[in-house]
C-alpha cells in the first residue's frame, strides 16, 4: 500500500451508517490538509437496500474518486462481504462485521479483521453506533489520518450534543480497544 494513496471501501446495508463514516474519513482527511474524495452509491431503497462509498485520502492530487481495488475495505453485511472481497488489493485490509457474515475466507493474500460490532455496540448500549466501532478497530489497526483528526471530523459531522459526542467517543474507543486485542 503507497503511504501517499490510500482508497477505502465501506459498504453495507442502507442505515448502517457507512457513508456516514466514509463522510468521517474524508473529513479528517482534509482537517489533516491532504487531498480526499468521497464517492457515495447506494441502491433505491435506501434505508434497507445496498449503500456503499469510496474514498481516497492522498498526499498528492487524485485522478479519480471512484475506487475499483481499495486498500482498505469495511463490509458490514454479508450481501457486502461477497460484493467486494475480491475487490481488496493483495496486501490489503477487509475489515468484516463479524456480527453479520460468517466465518468466510475466500483469499489468502489479504488481512481479514472480524469486529464483532452489532455486539460491542449494544454493549455501549445504543446499537447505531456499530459503524462508529468499526471506524475504530480501523484506526486502530491501518490508520491513515491522526487519531486527532478523525475525532475531531467525527465530532464536527455527528453533531455537538454533549450526549452524541461522549457517544460517539465510547464507540470509537471501544473500537480501538477490541482491536488491540487482535
Amino acid at each position: 500500500m503507497n503511504s501517499a494513496l490510500t482508497k477505502y471501501k465501506f459498504a453495507g446495508f442502507g442505515g448502517q451508517g457507512v457513508l456516514f463514516i466514509g463522510k468521517v474519513m474524508a473529513q479528517a482527511g482534509m482537517l489533516s490538509k491532504q487531498q480526499v474524495t468521497w464517492f457515495p452509491a447506494y441502491g433505491p431503497e435506501m434505508r434497507g437496500g445496498t449503500a456503499n462509498c469510496s474514498v481516497v485520502i492522498s498526499t498528492k492530487r487524485i485522478g479519480s474518486p471512484t475506487v475499483g481495488k481499495p486498500d482498505i475495505a469495511i463490509v458490514m453485511n454479508e450481501a457486502s462481504y461477497h460484493k467486494f472481497v475480491d475487490s481488496v488489493v493483495p496486501g490489503g485490509t477487509l475489515y468484516v462485521n463479524s456480527s453479520m457474515v460468517p466465518e468466510l475466507r475466500s483469499r489468502e493474500d489479504i488481512r481479514f479483521v472480524r469486529v464483532p460490532v452489532n455486539e460491542i455496540a449494544h454493549e455501549i448500549g445504543e446499537a447505531k453506533v456499530a459503524n462508529i466501532v468499526m471506524l475504530g478497530a480501523m484506526q486502530a489497526i491501518t490508520p491513515s489520518v491522526a487519531d486527532d483528526m478523525l475525532e475531531k471530523a467525527l465530532m464536527e459531522l455527528a453533531g455537538k450534543k454533549p450526549e452524541l459526542a461522549e457517544l460517539n467517543a465510547r464507540a470509537l474507543n471501544a473500537g480501538k480497544e477490541f482491536a488491540k486485542n487482535l
